[in-house]
């Protein structure tokens, strides 16, 4: 990506989007095409077609989503499906209608099948039953990679998929009812702390295994591969490690220095065993995450305070 490119990162108040953004500005990048969710409703076809036709971005990051954590999954499945592909679709046919030269679309490692061999290689997409928890977002990924495929195909575009493992840092979710376990565990304990709570309740056994990628990290991945990789084959991002849930929960207490204990509620779902990415595809491709697991809780557990 040439340094004087418009860029238009969809979603650049989110999580993902604002990580892209500091990435792109840090690596001298200064042309943007930003839009708030307040000032553009990207469910609306024409409205889409119309800011890209106006503006005529180079490249497109699809950071833009309806995200969530286990609850907010199976409490609002057709949010997450309906929004999401509408989300998706206007933007890539309008980068294609707008002639946009590359667009990398933010996929997620839910896509895979819930018993995948672990750790998940690229090619286990479309090849099992996913986790039903949260299906439907998955199926709307699914659609969004297929869709970008197929203008590949038809269209000679250059859109690339990428695949993030889960996700946390800056700008995160940090609403009880509806964010992921990092940041809801980073909230509890944190309350735990201030309102001197004797113990925090933690959803599950414990037992399962995540990956958890600082979102830093990933934007630098996805800037990376925008600059190195052409390809319409999947593209895994991740650590390489993971952790159970139960040490996770034990990390946290311990940034936050709370001194109660943690109780796990097995009556709520553990959801999939273990979802562990296979990284050897972008390592060999010449990128390595770079922030250690604590140290980006760490930086997390900052933010919230000052900004929450």
């Amino acid at each position: 990506m040439e340094k004087s490119a418009k860029i238009y990162i969809a979603g650049h108040t989110g999580l993902v989007g604002s990580a892209i953004l500091r990435s792109l500005q840090a690596q001298g990048y200064s042309r943007f095409l930003l839009r708030t969710i307040e000032e553009l409703d990207l469910t609306k076809q024409s409205l889409v077609e119309s800011l890209m036709q106006q503006e005529k971005p180079d490249y497109v990051f699809l950071a833009a989503a309806k995200v969530g954590g286990i609850h907010a999954n199976n409490s609002y499945p057709a949010d997450f499906i309906y929004i999401n592909l509408q989300i998706q679709t206007n933007i890539i046919h309008a980068a294609y209608q707008s002639v946009v030269k590359k667009l990398c679309f933010l996929g997620s490692s839910c896509i895979y099948p819930k018993f995948a061999p672990q750790p998940i290689k690229e090619d286990s997409f479309l090849d099992g039953k996913l986790e039903p928890t949260n299906e439907p977002y998955a199926i709307a990924k699914i659609a969004g990679i297929e869709m970008c495929q197929a203008y590949n195909r038809q269209y000679g575009t250059n859109y690339i998929s990428v695949m993030p493992t889960n996700l946390y840092g800056l700008h995160d979710n940090f609403d009880l009812k509806s964010s992921h376990v990092l940041p809801a565990l980073i909230r509890k304990f944190i309350e735990a702390r201030k309102d001197g709570a004797p113990s925090v309740t933690v959803w599950g056994t414990g037992s399962p295994k995540r990956e958890f990628l600082f979102v830093d990290d990933l934007a630098d991945a996805c800037v990376f591969l925008m600059n190195h990789y052409d390809d319409s084959e999947i593209v895994n991002i991740g650590v390489g490690e993971d952790v159970k849930i139960l040490e996770l929960a034990k990390i946290i207490k311990e940034e936050v220095e709370y001194n109660g204990t943690i109780v796990f509620d097995s009556t709520k779902p553990d959801g999939t065993p273990q979802k562990l990415l296979d990284v050897s595809k972008i390592h060999q491709l010449g990128w390595k995450a770079k922030t250690p697991l604590r140290e980006g809780i760490r930086k997390t557990i900052q933010w919230y305070l000052e900004n929450k």
